[in-house]
């Protein structure tokens, strides 16, 4: 049996900052737009947890650098509490960071400076490295290279590779061998950084109030003609004159996402060199405070930090002892699968390691799968081997003047974030609209302005 089909202006698919904003500002110009959304809930990889009195975000945490910053600005129009917390990419110092040896001996002052001061050589050698690069290079190549023409001791250098083995994986979810030399030229922030304590979610929240989003929808098929688009989902088919396509690159990917005809090129040949990630986070929160006073960070060198090298106090987003990690790239693969449990006796291995007895058991735990998670696939997308940063612009052109995609993945300058995905939103609905809309329209004005 046929089911009806809705006509609109615009589909929009995916209820996440990237949708919401297109949605919004296309709905401001006067189009009558629909957001289909699979989930039961507005936000795609922005998601707040509450559960007995504590705020935690699963997916998105922070802004990266609110110089500037278009979410920053969001974010304070829709009254969202704000605490600085600035981790930089992947930072090796700037904020105070505790650091422990392959011993499991805290670092002494000379000893962390040292060592600092190995990383910013690395990263000044890098960047001439890195532009000389080869088009199939890797970050391990590229990084390699750089750590050779320096001419450094064995276990000075391996120092070193261990701590760009973390940023790769840290910063993008990926291997360093899988990361495209190129992967981290965006790894610079503007400003402080901050984080929500009431939750990020009041953004999509805001940017959702009074648009017409469908929950618990399910695109399962997007066709597209000159004449215009038609969606088919489990609850009825939709039809427009446009869409802005938002799902991550890992449901892009996917087989249960039809898009016909398929994707032309470049957009078919920038989706096929990025990659959705291995990044889950580790939330643990203890009855006391165990660990080093007054830093940002604790990390651990050495074989024992493989997976577990590093925890962020997020003591002072609720006055609550915790602490964050996160499983990334082999540590992501390598627990997957792992019960809770499982999962917190490795970490908690490596906290006694480093404090004895004093590492008692948290009291709550929340980790992440987005891996697992059908609307997502991972948790943000990367650059692969072969790719350029030019992929990221070129996943977002305008196909048959009908069709646009959208998201994290699809902004050059600062992919990754919700950032991107916003500008995206932003840009496509520019697109549709064939002319400039200021930004700040996005949160100063009502969907029915």
């Amino acid at each position: 049996m046929n089911l009806p089909i809705d006509r609109y202006d615009t589909l929009v698919i995916g209820a996440g900052v990237a949708g919401l904003t297109a949605a919004r500002l296309l709905t401001q110009a006067g189009r009558r737009v629909v957001v289909l959304e699979a989930r039961d809930r507005v936000g795609g990889r922005v998601w707040t947890e509450r559960t007995d009195g504590m705020v935690t975000d699963l997916g998105a945490s922070w802004i990266h650098g609110i110089d500037d910053s278009p979410v920053a600005a969001a974010a304070g129009a829709f009254g969202m509490r704000t605490v600085e917390f600035t981790v930089g990419g992947y930072q090796s110092d700037s904020r105070p960071i505790a650091y422990y040896g392959p011993d499991g001996a805290k670092l002494d002052d000379a000893a962390t400076r040292g060592f600092v001061d190995d990383i910013h050589a690395l990263d000044a050698a890098l960047v001439e490295v890195i532009a000389a690069s080869a088009v199939n290079a890797s970050y391990r190549d590229v990084t390699d290279d750089a750590l050779a023409a320096l001419g450094w001791a064995d276990d000075r250098v391996q120092r070193v590779r261990e701590y760009l083995e973390h940023r790769s994986e840290e910063q993008y979810g990926a291997r360093i061998e899988d990361l495209a030399a190129h992967g981290l030229d965006d790894d610079q922030i503007a400003g402080d950084e901050v984080v929500f304590p009431d939750g990020y979610d009041h953004l999509p929240a805001g940017l959702a109030d009074g648009l017409d989003v469908r929950l618990e929808h399910i695109v399962s098929c997007v066709q597209w003609t000159a004449d215009g688009v038609a969606v088919v989902t489990d609850r009825g088919r939709f039809a427009a004159a446009s869409a802005v396509v938002t799902v991550p690159v890992g449901v892009l990917q996917s087989k249960d996402f039809d898009i016909q005809p398929p994707l032309p090129d470049p957009v078919a040949g920038a989706l096929s060199r990025l990659a959705m990630n291995d990044f889950e986070k580790v939330f643990l929160r203890f009855p006391t405070k165990f660990w080093d006073r007054d830093v940002y960070a604790i990390r651990q060198q050495g074989p024992e930090g493989r997976w577990w090298h590093s925890w962020y106090d997020l003591t002072a987003l609720h006055g609550t002892p915790a602490l964050l990690t996160f499983a990334a790239g082999p540590g992501a693969t390598g627990t997957r699968g792992w019960d809770e449990s499982r999962v917190v006796n490795s970490v908690m291995a490596q906290l006694r390691r480093l404090y004895g007895d004093r590492a008692v058991a948290p009291t709550s735990v929340n980790i992440t799968d987005w891996h697992a998670d059908p609307f997502a696939r991972g948790s943000y997308a990367y650059m692969t081997v072969g790719s350029t940063t030019a992929d990221h612009d070129a996943l977002a052109t305008p196909i048959g003047g009908v069709l646009h995609l959208a998201g994290e993945a699809t902004w050059t300058d600062d992919p990754a974030t919700v950032t991107a995905a916003l500008l995206s939103g932003h840009r496509a609905a520019q697109n549709i609209l064939g002319r400039a809309v200021a930004v700040e329209a996005i949160w100063t004005a009502s969907p029915l302005t």
